[in-house]
């Protein structure tokens, strides 16, 4: 099983970062769903700009905390330097 970190901009243009291991279900509840998150049930829609694959959860994780600590200026220059897989 693969688990993805990954990066949407809402329509506010805020970033928000997540993990989960069926991607398309989770932008579609981040989209659609009451079981999206708080924070962009307020921003619909959003829109995936990155993504990175991982083979276990703990290292996924790992990855997302290191993301979400990161200033919004080195979040983008990540999207810009890696589009979504």
């Amino acid at each position: 099983m693969k688990f993805h970190v990954y990066i949407v901009e809402c329509a506010d243009q805020s970033l928000y970062t997540g993990c989960a291991n069926n991607l398309a279900k989770r932008l579609k509840e981040h989209n659609q769903s009451k079981r999206g998150a708080r924070y962009t049930k307020a921003r619909r829609p959003v829109m995936l700009k990155y993504t990175e694959a991982f083979t276990n959860i703990k290292d996924a994780r790992k990855r997302e905390a290191e993301i979400k600590r990161w200033s919004r200026k080195k979040k983008l220059n990540l999207i810009t330097f890696k589009s979504p897989s």
